[in-house]
């Protein structure tokens, strides 16, 4: 499988994974009741659906191109047997069979959104994150051994989850800022009720992705800077840390301007316009998320060892 192949690939199953597990949990803390049946306020049913799918055929696509470069043989009916090996045999195969398995439950639960919205969202966002999680068997963590292995795990499941949390919300502020959506004042307070709930979990999320991306480079690279800088995967390194910059700077912005804005905008009738602003605002920082996600799939297939 070619770099770049592999780079897009695990791009695309890591924005899918990562918006299957933040929307169900953006709709567990952030709504509540009613306001969680797919289509009230946020089409659960049809996204979450959507991810589980995707999810499924580029994990599919994903060991079928790694099982075929790694075995040489370039006819795909020839390579069950090395299929059952990479599945039985290896810990990334078990990782994925996991990740099919919490993907099925995950779509199963999407499904069940109308009649128990509240259950099918515990569902979907457990057994999402647990398919998230499965993508660190596919990382540096796994190349680490005895109890640094662990660790590098644990520090690669919580950046990930935690990324996943942050992007899920994005789309989800997103969606429920639309012009088309925000039709009453009870669609504007609750928009901005799941600005005000967002605070403290948005605060945790930054900690905790500060945190493990420390650990995670100490791990992966060590605790030396300069001459990482100069290789490729420091400037690639370095575009993504101001990348994550500029998302605090904007959400900084979205928590002590735009968020009060769209309250204060209730009595004064200009919420349109606070919420143009919040959206605008929204879709810079999810265009900045997406853009990490990339770096980070790239960065993913490179060592500064190598180098």
């Amino acid at each position: 499988m070619s770099d770049s192949a592999n780079v897009v690939l695990r791009f695309v199953l890591y924005i899918d994974l990562m918006l299957l597990f933040g929307m169900a949990l953006f709709g567990l803390y952030s709504l509540k009741g009613q306001e969680r049946i797919s289509g009230r306020v946020l089409p659960f049913r049809r996204l979450l659906t959507g991810t589980v799918g995707l999810g499924a055929l580029l994990s599919i696509a994903g060991m079928v191109l790694m099982v075929r470069a790694m075995s040489g043989e370039p006819e795909v009916t020839e390579l069950r047997p090395h299929l059952e090996m990479m599945l039985f045999e290896t810990d990334v195969g078990m990782a994925w069979a996991v990740r099919m398995i919490a993907l099925a439950l995950a779509g199963l639960a999407a499904m069940s959104n109308p009649r128990a919205p509240g259950i099918s969202l515990v569902i979907a966002a457990t057994a999402g994150g647990i398919a998230l999680a499965s993508l660190a068997w596919s990382g540096h963590g796994a190349m680490d051994e005895g109890s640094r292995r662990y660790w590098h795990f644990t520090a690669d499941i919580l950046h990930l989850l935690m990324a996943g949390a942050w992007l899920g919300a994005l789309l989800a502020f997103g969606l429920m800022a639309q012009n088309r959506v925000l039709r009453s004042e009870a669609h504007i307070r609750l928009l901005a009720r799941a600005v005000k709930r967002f605070e403290l979990v948005g605060a945790l999320i930054v900690v905790i992705i500060t945190v493990t991306g420390v650990v995670n480079y100490l791990f992966i690279v060590g605790p030396r800077l300069d001459d990482v800088l100069l290789s490729h995967y420091g400037i690639l390194l370095a575009i993504k840390m101001l990348l994550f910059a500029g998302m605090l700077v904007l959400a900084a912005l979205n928590r002590f301007h735009l968020g009060p804005l769209l309250e204060r905008s209730l009595g004064e009738g200009q919420h349109q316009v606070a919420a143009r602003a919040l959206r605008r605002s929204v879709v810079v920082e999810m265009l900045a998320a997406v853009l990490i996600v990339g770096l980070v799939a790239w960065l993913g297939t490179l060592s500064p060892e190598v180098e």
